[in-house]
């Protein structure tokens, strides 16, 4: 199968994408809008792009008719967000921030979600996440325009919080206890528990 993006519909490049790119990590970012009110909405296109400074990108793509998403327009007016690492036992409320809900509505409430203050920007965490980054706007990269076109955040990690329940002996994350899991294709998913090791040549 040979695919030219340029000449396929943009819901079918998406769908293709989406299905190879896998497993994908999940970007569950809370954001607050200029009236104060918070927004919490999971994002795929997702990673760590470096450590020094700490930063991190996310894309929220345009509805597929085009418009953009809250996150972006909150992000325009209160350049802060917090991420938050999202564990198999909160999948089912990651999964109902997804929704497409009005403006201004609170997701934490619509999702049944205990929320928390975060320790350097306004937009408030989600409590029973067990790694929150809590990070400022670098910038905001536009990707072409229309239906599903990019908005690549980068963002800059002010503080970095980790639940001592998923550490280990030595201090670090236990991926074992962390229990991530990662976005498939469609409406697949999967859980990080079957893991293999493997060194690094020198």
């Amino acid at each position: 199968m040979i695919i030219d993006p340029e000449a396929t519909p943009v819901q079918e490049v998406y769908r293709h994408l989406t299905a190879c790119v896998t497993p994908r990590p999940i970007a569950w970012v809370s954001t607050i809008s200029e009236a104060g009110v918070p927004n919490l909405a999971p994002f795929s296109f997702f990673n760590a792009i470096g450590a020094n400074p700490a930063a991190v990108i996310f894309s929220p793509v345009n509805r597929r008719d085009g418009s953009r998403k809250d996150t972006i327009l909150n992000l325009e007016k209160t350049p802060e967000f917090v991420l938050n690492i999202v564990s198999d036992s909160l999948a089912r409320q990651m999964n109902a921030t997804s929704a497409e809900l009005p403006y201004e509505t609170d997701e934490f409430e619509f999702a049944d979600l205990a929320r928390s203050p975060a320790a350097r920007v306004r937009p408030p965490r989600v409590r029973d996440a067990q790694v929150h980054l809590e990070c400022v706007l670098h910038q905001i990269l536009p990707i072409g325009h229309g239906p599903l076109a990019a908005n690549l955040v980068i963002g800059r990690v002010v503080l970095i919080e980790v639940n001592d329940r998923v550490l280990d002996a030595a201090g670090q994350i236990d991926p074992g206890k962390l229990d991530t899991i990662g976005r498939l294709g469609g409406s697949l998913y999967t859980r990080t528990r079957d893991r293999f090791a493997m060194e690094r040549p020198r």
